[in-house]
């Protein structure tokens, strides 16, 4: 087992790379002091389930983002998939029967529900109608998600504080758009630092090019937990 028997859990790195060699050589490079990794849609597409259960048996833990959005019974079935797998956290778009279809065959995995993507900003959500603000948005999907079932939500770090509040200590919350202070924050509009996410109320960040395009990956998540204390 190549994961360390206690790691930080709040830490949750994004493995966007191509292959599931790639893949797992970062893993291992990041072990002991990461254990909880990010499978996305690239990654997933070039090694589907295979790639997860190898994080599995290596002692990770393992976050399944495929953002399901589709109708009830094609969500249902595709989350009924996870039962063979050991997959700890899976994403859902947050609207209530997407929720609610994959919440009713989850098995043991934790659903968190998308609000609002970190890369859409206040001009991209005017182009689609929606008359509120942002917090708006992301507290109406969190509020209608959770109702539906989900586990917990996936929302921006500017967001994070907002729900936690009105949402208590129960629900899990994830925040991407990440960005230590010296980093660039590419396509991501709504970030933070590491320490400002945890200190919102997050249970869980998840980065990945601070430190999977960074010289040295293992430094970078060393010093990205140092600073979350």
């Amino acid at each position: 087992m190549t994961a360390a028997a206690t790691f930080d859990e709040r830490l949750i790195v994004a493995l966007d790379v191509p292959t599931a060699a790639q893949a797992l050589e970062l893993a291992d490079r990041l072990a002991p002091q990461v254990g909880f990794f990010k499978v996305g849609l690239q990654l997933f597409l070039a090694a589907g389930f295979s790639i997860c259960d190898a994080l599995a048996a290596k002692g990770f833990k393992v976050m399944l983002d495929l953002k399901f959005h589709d109708i009830p019974q094609t969500v249902a079935l595709a989350t009924a998939q996870f039962a063979d797998h050991d997959i700890a956290l899976a994403t859902v778009h947050g609207y209530p029967q997407v929720v609610e279809a994959a919440a009713k065959t989850k098995g043991n995995t934790k659903i968190l529900a998308v609000t609002v993507l970190t890369s859409l900003g206040a001009d991209e959500l005017q182009q689609t109608g929606f008359a509120g603000s942002l917090a708006d948005l992301v507290r109406l999907r969190a509020v209608t998600s959770l109702a539906a079932g989900a586990d917990g939500i996936v929302c921006s770090p500017l967001e994070t504080a907002l729900l936690r509040k009105n949402l208590g200590a129960k629900p899990l919350i994830a925040t991407p758009g990440i960005r230590p202070l010296d980093s660039t924050r590419d396509d991501q509009i709504r970030t933070a630092t590491p320490r400002a996410a945890v200190a919102a109320g997050a249970n869980h960040i998840i980065v990945g090019r601070p430190i999977t395009k960074a010289p040295d990956p293992a430094a970078a998540a060393r010093e990205l937990l140092r600073e979350i204390g």
